[in-house]
């Protein structure tokens, strides 16, 4: 039977991050704290929190579970992690850079040219351009999980446009708002500050043309897409303009927008579409979202785009397993936090494990998301493991493989009261003129018990994440 490390209980002892929770928890009566779940969900609804999900029918806007038990870390569990995710941000940048321009880690043997070349996320249509700063992924989500005291493995890298930073904010208002006394009694690192960071980090990769401070604009697909909601809460909380494609044009070698006072023009766009609809002149042709000729300005130093297109060849499964090399090749430093271990089924040897260990390991696709397309062997059925078997002996080179880890847990709150969960970190690094974080991020929570899928599209809720003052 697999064992978990407990984050709030080590040896039957309380650990001393937790210390203070375990007496909140004990003054709180089963009827205040439904009392309190139910002000949480209205809290939520209230201000719009929803996330969508397809193809299942009836009314695709939920509303997140949150979970009140917040996640805690000690200032030095925190430390490593900030280090370990600046140094991954950096190397992944440095990659990017590498492969749109001399390929130095390919013709050194480090990284496959297949891996690159031939991944649908690679865009040639970039090859060559160096973007200001020499960033291509401006705003990096690391997903982290935690198997010990001291142990703490990088599940994925996320280089295009991560989602679920305004949970991050918002669970920690509403932990403030209900329970303020919480928070008098324990010196929490402060969240709030992301969106002036984002905001700097934005305004510091300005295009060469601009000669003045930048206007700043978030591109989104529109009110359908399901991270709308953080889309114009981002906007918002940054005081920069919330764009669709049809409120943009390209003149001039500039992108405008289009406002009751006449063309204004669009110096940074944050973008939170696709790179295959950013622009029906360079990629789809049939793309409604983007604007006719934005790849031409951006390329030209009229405007820039982040993440930039071409930035997701980095996020890719496959390349994954090369990151701790890439640490390495461009930083001459050895990892600070580790990859999984994982068998490439592209690799006749990996593959040949793997489909004789299918009912012992995670597979995932290579290109897959949210939970969906991936095989939790313990956790699945004969039927379940045999029809995953005939996909990967279809395209092997479309799945990886890892072992089934084990996942830490939190206290939660459940219906019975209070039981372990497993959880997952998604931090946000951001990467401009420097590179920084705020000291938390977005705790995902698997709510079914026994459950290692963390995804809110697979049934997991959130909680607020606390970094200790010193």
């Amino acid at each position: 039977m697999s064992t978990y490390f407990n984050e709030m209980y080590e040896h039957g002892q309380v650990r001393e991050p937790y210390a203070r929770l375990e007496d909140w928890t004990r003054a709180m009566p089963a009827e205040l704290r439904q009392m309190k779940q139910a002000e949480a969900e209205a809290l939520f609804r209230r201000i719009g929190i929803t996330f969508a999900v397809y193809g299942e029918g009836g009314d695709p806007d939920r509303l997140i579970p949150f979970d009140m038990f917040p996640r805690v870390f000690t200032q030095n569990e925190w430390r490593k992690l900030e280090r370990g995710i600046k140094q991954r941000a950096r190397a992944l940048n440095a990659f990017l850079l590498d492969v749109y321009g001399r390929a130095e880690i390919v013709k050194a043997g480090k990284v496959p040219a297949s891996l690159v070349y031939q991944n649908e996320a690679y865009e040639r249509a970039v090859a060559g351009f160096t973007p200001p700063r020499g960033i291509y992924s401006h705003i990096v989500g690391i997903d982290i999980v935690r198997t010990g005291a001291d142990e703490f493995f990088v599940l994925e890298d996320n280089c295009r446009t991560p989602s679920g930073v305004s949970y991050m904010l918002e669970n920690r208002e509403i932990m403030m708002r209900m329970f303020p006394d919480l928070f008098r009694e324990n010196r929490i690192e402060p969240v709030d500050g992301y969106a002036d960071a984002l905001r700097r980090t934005l305004a510091s990769v300005a295009p060469a043309k601009c000669d003045r401070e930048p206007t700043i604009g978030i591109l989104t697909p529109g009110h359908f897409n399901s991270a709308y909601y953080e889309h114009s809460f981002l906007a918002d909380l940054m005081g920069v303009e919330l764009v669709e494609g049809a409120d943009l044009f390209v003149e001039g070698g500039f992108v405008w927008m289009r406002t009751t006072e006449g063309p204004k023009k669009l110096d940074v766009i944050y973008r939170r579409i696709d790179d295959s609809f950013l622009d029906p002149l360079c990629f789809r042709p049939d793309s409604m979202l983007g604007v006719p000729g934005l790849m031409d300005a951006y390329r030209s130093g009229g405007v820039t785009i982040c993440s930039a297109p071409g930035a997701g060849v980095a996020d890719d499964k496959a390349i994954y397993t090369f990151v701790p090399e890439m640490v390495r090749f461009y930083l001459g430093e050895e990892p600070i936090l580790n990859n999984v271990p994982t068998w490439q089924c592209s690799k006749a040897d990996d593959c040949k494990y793997v489909l004789e260990h299918l009912s012992e390991l995670v597979v995932k696709e290579v290109h897959g998301s949210g939970g969906y397309g991936m095989l939790v062997g313990p956790k699945s059925t004969k039927d379940q493991i045999e029809t995953f078997r005939l996909k990967i002996e279809e395209n092997p080179d479309n799945y990886i493989a890892q072992p089934t880890l084990s996942l830490s847990t939190t206290p939660t709150f459940v219906e019975e009261g209070i039981a372990p969960r497993h959880v997952d970190l998604r931090p946000y690094c951001l990467v401009g003129e420097k590179i920084e974080l705020v000291p938390g991020g977005l705790t995902r929570v698997a709510l079914t018990e026994g459950s290692l899928v963390v995804n809110s599209s697979q049934g997991g809720g959130v909680k607020d994440t606390w970094v200790l003052a010193e």
